[in-house]
Order: structure tokens, then sequence, then C-alpha cells
């Protein structure tokens, strides 16, 4: 009998089970984190952040009631500029101009000639004015002479009509006579008057053609135009050829030496101010520098109200907004030629109110 060789069945492998975990050393692991966690850098890390929040908040405090206390006696804007005289340069004659006696930029003095313009039509109007002047006393004295030569023959015609009364008185001449010599001397008499008073027209007319004269002769001394005051050409926009018209603008003097601010505070601001309170003035183009000013003059109104579309509050589109009234501010420090201050340059006005 044979043994059976047959496969026998094998036990099936065994599943892995859990792994287990060393517990130890995540407890060591866990320590150690803990350990890093405080370690002193850590905490001398905190104290400092700490220390520099507390630093920071008592600066920004004391910053603030800085600032509180500062704008409790000061009012402040940005919204403030450097103005000055500027004169422009107007011709009062038109015509085309022939020459131009400054540049941009130029300083001239008062008086000094700026440009000319052609002066031949003006010439020629003097000229008319002169023929006109001569004629006119042409006639005045044609009836001087008049004048005279009537003053002589009443003066005969009187004569005559005295002796022909006393002839009449006699009855040696007719009454017609006497009549006659009596209405001769009363016409020259008559034409005495006439002649006088056309001597007094004579005199107007001449009267009116000198004062045109004049006029003409001032016309023809407009053609040379003269700085009005002293000061630095600017904005000039005319050339040699051009033709001006009477009242165009030609260019600008900016006169020397009077400058102040214009400050546009806001309404709420002014309610303290008064015209003497001293004011702290800082220069955009001059920083770290202070000037020193005082109030001077408040505005009779808004800027809005001298704007070219001022606002209608009375349509029914009311949107409430803060006013600024300008306020200007004259400098009390002797002016300064190594910081020249210029028409139109930004300021920061600072007034102590209280």
């Amino acid at each position: 009998m044979t043994a059976d060789k047959s496969p026998q069945p094998q036990d099936p492998p065994a599943k892995p089970g859990p792994k287990k975990v060393d517990e130890p050393q995540e407890a060591n692991e866990s320590a150690e984190a803990k350990e890093s966690k405080d370690s002193p850098s850590r905490k001398r890390r905190r104290r400092i952040v700490l220390v520099i929040l507390a630093i920071l908040f008592v600066a920004g405090a004391i910053f603030g009631i800085k600032t509180l206390i500062f704008y409790r006696h000061h009012a402040e804007t940005d919204d403030a500029q450097i103005e000055a005289h500027i004169d422009p340069v107007l011709p009062k004659v038109s015509g085309y101009v022939t020459e131009i006696l400054v540049d941009d930029n130029q300083r001239v003095a008062a008086g000094q000639p700026l440009l000319s313009i052609d002066t031949r039509d003006l010439q020629a109007r003097v000229d008319t004015a002169q023929a006109a002047v001569a004629t006119a006393e042409a006639k005045i004295a044609v009836a001087r002479a008049n004048v005279a030569s009537a003053r002589v023959q009443s003066a005969n015609a009187a004569a005559d009509l005295s002796r022909y009364a006393a002839l009449r008185a006699k009855e040696e001449v007719s009454q017609q006579q006497f009549d006659a010599s009596k209405t001769a001397a009363g016409s020259l008499a008559a034409g005495v008057s006439a002649t006088e008073r056309s001597v007094s027209a004579a005199q107007a007319e001449a009267a009116q053609k000198r004062a045109d004269l004049e006029y003409a002769r001032l016309q023809l001394s407009y053609a040379k135009v003269a700085a009005p005051a002293d000061g630095v050409v600017s904005r000039k926009s005319v050339e040699v050829g051009q033709y001006v018209q009477a009242g165009q603008p030609l260019l600008a003097i900016v006169q020397d030496g009077a400058t102040w601010v214009v400050a546009n505070f806001k309404e709420t601001q002014v309610r303290k101010m008064r015209a003497g309170q001293t004011v702290e003035i800082e220069v955009d183009a001059y920083p770290k520098v202070v000037f020193h000013g005082k109030v001077d003059s408040f505005a009779a109104a808004t800027g809005a109200r001298f704007a070219l579309l001022p606002p209608d509050n009375a349509t029914g589109n009311f949107t409430k907004v803060v006013q600024r009234i300008p306020v200007k501010i004259v400098f009390t420090d002797p002016p300064d030629p190594a910081r020249p201050l210029r028409a139109g340059m930004n300021v920061t006005a600072i007034v102590r109110v209280s």
C-alpha cells in the first residue's frame, strides 16, 4: 500500500498587525518641542516685541496729544501761495511792432522803453492836426482884422450922425438925410458886434484844433511802450512785425519787493483768527526754512463767490461743502536775497490763534 503523496494544505500567512509605537520615544519628542517653545531665546524675542509695541503706543499717544494741543492753538493750511503785484503791459494804440527792446526774465526800471510801434500813421495825424491849427489861427487873424475895420467904419458913421444932428437942428439938412445917417451908424455898429462874434467862433474852432493836435501828439507818444514799474519781464508774447490792437496784453512786469501770502483757510478755522496774529510760513521751494509774518486782513467773501460759475444753493441740489476764506498774510522778515520769493510759490501757513 503506497502512501498518499498529494500536497497538504498550508496555513495562510499571518497578516501584518498594527505597528507598535514606541511610546517612550514619542513622549521624548513632545518634551523636546515644549522645551524648544519655552526656550530663553524665544522668551527674549517675545519681550523685545512687547517692548517695541509699548514704545510705539507711548510714542503714538504722545504724538496724538501734542497734535491735539497744537491744533487747539494753531490753524494750518497748505492751500496757500505767494502773491505779488503784476502789471500788464498793454499798448494804447494799434499798429505794427517795429522794435522789441527787452526779453523774458529781464529786469527793467520804471519808464524804461520796452517796444516800439510803427509811427507813420500817427505822425500823419499829427501833421494833419498841425495844418488844421494853422488854418484856424489864420481865420482868427482875418476875423480880428474885420473887427478893426468894422469899428473904424462904425466910428466914422457915428461922427457923421453927430454932424447931421447939428445940421438938422439948424435945418441945414433934410430929415431924410439925417435918417439915412442914423440908419448907417446903427448898421455899422451892429456889424462890429457880428465881427466880434466871428472872432469868438474862430477862437473856439482854433481851441478845438489845438486839442486835436495835442491828442494826436499823445497818440504818437504811445508808440513807445514803457515799463510801468520796476520789476522783471514775464509772459512776453509779442514779436517784431506783429500787428497789435490797443489794449492787447503783450507782456507783464512782476514788481520788485512787495510779496505777500494769500492762504485759503477753511471757514471753521477762522473763528479765532484775528489781524495781527503771528504766522509761520514754510515755502515748498526752501524746505526746513521758516519765514515769519502776520495776518493782515480777510477777504469779504469766500473764494467760491468769485468763481466763474458760483454755486447756487437755491436750485435744490444742495450739497454742503466747507468753504475757504482767503486770508492775506504779510511778511515781517526782511527780504532774503539768497531765498527769493516769487509769485505763485506754494507755501504752508501756520497761524497762532491763541
